[in-house]
């Protein structure tokens, strides 16, 4: 308990529920140490909600343009990173914490932890991968398992699941990690910025664990089936290539993103159209001005 902690927050355009997050954080029997809002840039009354806020320890931090979930998460974990926090604490502001979340996740003495989400009718919808495949080039995706396909129900979970990826909704990571590994990669902007860290995390030698007992609240349903034409499927497309060409563990492997590209091209008459096919050419284009791993940074 000596430990201190930092909730880091990103938000943009979601003050209703940015606001129901915030009084779920103020209910912790555990209060954090500090609750760092990334506001990125929010158009709405989100500024307004801040300010009312109550939270003890708030921070806002609010940059000039929208840098993306991505963006936000490396601003507030560097943040929190230079205040001097042991733990930091990431999350969207779509989830609230159960009120002993914290407390939970705290007792546990791990460098990287998973809070695990259930939906408001309480059922399990935690779509962290315990298996991702990076090794055999015929898996279609390299989320082979994850929690809610494996157990189906919180209570058919051991205490702790050992994770292969994250999302940045409930990840815990001690200062340790950030020190070893640096900051989250804000070029992603959004999709596969978590997994990206968590991979990074894993080989740099740290496990990841869910713990059962850490219950965390979606405030929406999971919604990924994006336009995959719109800007949403480019960075869809951009990022998983990314993720393939950087720890693909053969060349096979590292050549799907290729394949993937071919593929769509040739389909698009009958499903994307052009704009699909538009979004995968560019995609892969700039996913290989992507493919270093970034450097170990805190700053």
């Amino acid at each position: 308990m000596s430990e201190t902690v930092a909730i880091v927050v990103v938000t943009y355009n979601r003050a209703g529920l940015l606001a129901h997050m915030l009084t779920g954080l103020a209910a912790l029997d555990r209060l954090p140490d500090a609750v760092i809002v990334v506001d990125n840039a929010s158009t709405d009354h989100t500024p307004d909600v801040l300010a009312a806020a109550t939270n003890p320890g708030l921070q806002v931090v609010r940059p000039e343009d929208n840098l993306g979930g991505a963006g936000g998460f490396h601003l507030g974990v560097q943040t929190a990173h230079q205040q001097g926090f042991d733990r930091i604490w990431l999350m969207d502001d779509d989830v609230v914490p159960a009120p002993d979340c914290l407390s939970v996740l705290m007792a546990q003495d791990e460098a990287c932890l998973m809070a695990v989400r259930e939906d408001s009718a309480g059922d399990l919808v935690e779509k962290a991968a315990i298996r991702f495949d990076l090794a055999n080039p015929l898996a279609i995706r390299p989320k082979t398992a994850m929690v809610e396909t494996e157990y189906r129900a919180r209570h058919r979970m051991p205490e702790r699941v050992e994770l292969h990826n994250v999302a940045f909704e409930g990840f815990m990571v001690h200062r340790e990690v950030v020190d070893a590994i640096g900051l989250p990669d804000p070029s992603f902007f959004i999709f596969y910025d978590d997994v990206d860290y968590a991979l990074r995390a894993r080989r740099a030698g740290f496990r990841i664990w869910a713990v059962r007992d850490a219950v965390l609240v979606r405030q929406l349903d999971f919604d990924q089936q994006h336009d995959l034409s719109g800007w949403k499927g480019y960075y869809m497309y951009r990022n998983l290539f990314v993720v393939h060409l950087r720890y693909g563990e053969n060349a096979l492997v590292r050549l799907k993103p290729w394949l993937v590209t071919a593929v769509v091209v040739l389909l698009s008459p009958v499903r994307g159209g052009r704009a699909e096919a538009r979004n995968v050419i560019r995609a892969m284009r700039d996913a290989r001005g992507m493919r270093a791993v970034p450097a170990r940074s805190v700053d």
